[in-house]
């Protein structure tokens, strides 16, 4: 495709800029699942606090160490995917790599992602950046005004790629990363009801429901279903008509998917943004590869052929790297120097 090697041939100078994939293990499905195994012990003992929201819902913020002995630190914000945390594999581990850098790393967890369902009738969604922008504030005004990036993963790539784009120049970061995000919804809903890549939207929709019973057992009626509903749901499509679109204003799942995708919004963004993408990722389909003209200037698209889906696992078998951990800190480091 020519595409892609339009993108390839601008990180053909630079080592640390290219991924090249594990040999012998560049399968999509073996490079989602291999973080999981090289990161499966957490080093990193985090901070954490609890941030009240102005509805009077709250979200759970995990640092790499206590900003108050790190006010003066680069900052580096982290967006988890569906259902993720802290405790996700590439989470942890770029937060360790930026503590390794001196600068310091914390994860905003979506309402109800941090093992304690939120109280309100709303959950978190693809296309919601009101946490978000009040979050960065609440940082700038909290902890003063720093060099800061955001990291987005998945759907907080996509989420941070929304708020990026709405709000131009007065997005508060001085630059953003998006890692494997679906920046186009209705495709890569699709796309998971096909093949193996069945087996992602199973274990998906399995912690979706999960974490949707434990809100219910919490906070009675605080959902658009009730158990045997939620019980019922056999598809992300099915959980997304039924709770996301309903419980946040969308008139069905198709309306939620068209509203909240970034990729119509890119080319609003005016921060320096880098967005990755694995061409193999099992999560997505094509039509989540923008053209040129859809990127602002300040986006730079780096798509590489294997990766899978927050994969990228490289080095060798006797020295496995996961590249994102070098290629997000590295990419960042200009930007503080600029800076300071």
């Amino acid at each position: 495709m020519e595409q892609t090697s339009l993108y390839d041939m601008k990180f053909s100078g630079n080592e640390a800029e290219r991924f090249t994939g594990l040999p012998g293990l560049r399968n999509p499905h073996l490079q989602t699942v291999l973080p999981r195994l090289l990161r499966r012990r957490v080093v990193l003992q985090p901070h954490w606090q609890r941030l009240d929201l102005p509805d009077g819902d709250f979200v759970d913020l995990a640092w790499s160490e206590d900003p108050q002995q790190a006010q003066h630190k680069p900052r580096v914000v982290l967006f988890h995917g569906l259902e993720g945390n802290f405790y996700s594999p590439y989470v942890h581990g770029l937060m360790l790599a930026c503590q390794a850098r001196g600068w310091l790393a914390v994860v905003m967890h979506f309402r109800g992602c941090s093992g304690e369902p939120n109280r309100l009738n709303r959950i978190y969604h693809s296309g919601e950046t009101d946490d978000a922008s009040f979050f960065l504030q609440w940082l700038q005004t909290r902890w003063g005004e720093v060099p800061t990036a955001a990291v987005g993963f998945s759907l907080g790539g996509n989420m941070l790629g929304c708020l990026l784009g709405r709000q131009g120049n007065a997005a508060l970061v001085d630059a953003g990363v998006i890692v494997s995000a679906p920046l186009m919804l209705e495709p890569c809903s699709m796309r998971l009801e096909h093949g193996f890549s069945r087996f992602y939207q199973y274990y998906l929709l399995a912690q979706l429901k999960k974490n949707a019973a434990r809100k219910l057992h919490a906070w009675p009626e605080t959902l658009p279903v009730d158990l045997t509903q939620l019980k019922a749901l056999r598809r992300l499509r099915d959980f997304d008509d039924a709770i996301t679109a309903q419980a946040h204003g969308f008139a069905d799942a198709g309306d939620y998917y068209r509203r909240a995708s970034a990729l119509p919004l890119l080319h609003k963004v005016r921060k320096p943004l880098l967005i990755i993408h694995a061409k193999d990722d099992p999560f997505m389909s094509d039509e989540v590869i923008p053209r040129e003209e859809q990127l602002s200037a300040t986006i730079t698209y780096q798509l590489t052929q294997h990766g899978g889906h927050v994969g990228f696992v490289g080095g060798t078998l006797r020295q496995p790297q996961l590249w994102l951990e070098q290629r997000v800190p590295q990419w960042l480091s200009p930007f503080w120097i600029a800076k300071s």
